[in-house]
């Protein structure tokens, strides 16, 4: 049996802006502009900011343990409760106004910084595994693919639109910019409130447990029903092959998601210019990432499909490792004169078709194996799994580049993805769909 409930286009447009809308967070406070501005000026330990670098890796560490610890059992409340709007909303409420505070994070507070890093990250990355619960009841196993990497276009299409806003016309990261960018928070904070709106009028709650207040008896209930779920781990092997995959293959993405740009002011040191394009180049190909293997997934299967998108993954740290003498090779081979800085953009292409790709990919395989009962529960643990691949990715880096410097580091990230491809040798799709039927089959 397929499952052939589906949403209208409204619903599905609404489940979609949430993606569009939270990528403000992603890539104005983690990955373009405020952990370029945290580590170079807040904390501002020159000339290698190894200290910044570090402080940073923590707080994102200690962000994604909270998440480690308590998204399946969220997960679990969502489920029992009937709860899936009630909590998302509250994440994203708490979101926002922990990002629109960073206003308040000048040079030397370090610790403020620091702090409202660790609150908006942990609770945005909630955000995450909740609004993905949702992916199983907006169409067939096999749309899928198509859906997540509708979301996933139409995200980095937010990024693009938010993030391009505040690189044109609030300038460079830099401490004599610093009173025009410490806007980027509340601007950050206010584009995700604004649009994020649709999910809110138009997504519906699905129709599993039964509605409840949200107090102490639901958490015990919540609290058996997780039990019951690891008890039956079994019955899942193909959904567990694949959280061991993503382990890996997040602990890469997070590393490229939250150095990337400060591996560009650091390393490359590339120019305002080059930065700006590079935002550009990587939103782009994301998007386009996001919707060319959400239709190769629809073709190939979910598993060839997401394998596809670690090897690109490889691909393309091998091209940041190597783009001095890949700069050197093409200059001396086609008499030319090219920078750094303008081939390490080829880096950047080949990294944005792998991250579009690779977490559209894998949210829909997880959407497909999960039963519809427990779909918050278990999109919880995927929660769990991407969320400690962030804390083993990034603080294991965060050590590395302290200890050899940031462009040793990224070597690990070969070694992730590497990893990560070998649960998926073991994985059959058509049994893990099976095995989420079964779950969701009425008792005899």
């Amino acid at each position: 049996m397929i499952r052939t409930r589906k949403a209208s286009r409204r619903e599905i447009f609404g489940w979609c802006m949430f993606d569009f809308a939270n990528q403000a967070y992603t890539l104005l406070i983690i990955t373009v502009v405020f952990g370029d501005l945290y580590t170079r000026v807040i904390v501002g330990d020159a000339p290698d900011y190894r200290l910044g670098n570090l402080l940073w890796s923590l707080a994102l560490c200690i962000s994604y343990a909270m998440v480690v610890v308590s998204a399946p059992l969220l997960g679990a409340v969502m489920d029992h409760a009937q709860a899936k709007k009630r909590m998302l909303l509250a994440s994203y409420l708490v979101t926002v106004a922990s990002t629109a505070m960073l206003y308040l994070v000048s040079p030397g507070y370090v610790w403020l910084g620091f702090a409202l890093i660790v609150i908006s990250n942990t609770a945005y990355s909630a955000g995450e595994s909740f609004i993905a619960s949702f992916l199983p009841f907006l169409g067939d196993s096999h749309e899928m693919g198509k859906i997540s990497g509708l979301g996933w276009a139409l995200g980095y299409a937010g990024g693009l639109v938010s993030a391009g806003f505040v690189l044109l016309f609030l300038g460079e990261v830099s401490a004599e910019n610093f009173e025009r960018m410490r806007w980027v928070g509340p601007f950050a904070a206010a584009f995700f409130l604004l649009a994020a709106i649709p999910t809110f009028l138009w997504v519906r709650e699905p129709r599993v447990g039964h509605h409840r207040r949200l107090d102490a008896a639901v958490l015990h209930g919540a609290y058996a029903r997780l039990l019951a779920t690891l008890r039956s781990v079994s019955q899942f092997p193909d959904l567990g092959r694949l959280f061991m995959s993503i382990l890996f293959a997040m602990a890469g993405v997070y590393v490229i998601v939250a150095f990337s740009f400060i591996y560009g002011a650091q390393v490359i040191g590339w120019s305002e210019a080059t930065r700006n394009l590079m935002f550009i180049v990587v939103q782009i190909t994301a998007l386009l990432g996001a919707l060319l293997f959400g239709a190769l997934q629809g073709r190939l299967g979910g598993r060839l499909t997401y394998s596809l998108t670690l090897v690109l993954w490889i691909a393309a740290i091998l091209a940041i490792y190597f783009v001095g003498e890949l700069t050197a090779g093409l200059n001396r081979q086609l008499g030319i004169e090219l920078k750094v800085e303008e081939v390490f953009l080829f880096a950047g292409l080949l990294s944005g078709l792998s991250l579009g790709s690779s977490q559209s990919v894998g949210r829909a395989l997880v959407g497909m194996f999960a039963p519809e009962q427990r779909a918050a529960e278990l999109f919880g643990f995927w929660g769990l799994f991407s969320k400690l691949a962030a804390i083993f990715g990034i603080f294991g880096v965060g050590l590395l580049q302290w200890l050899f410097g940031l462009q040793g580091a990224v070597l690990f990230c070969i070694l992730l993805f590497a990893l990560a491809l070998l649960p998926l040798a073991a994985i059959d799709e058509a049994r893990g769909i099976a095995a989420a039927q079964r779950a969701d089959a009425p008792a005899p």
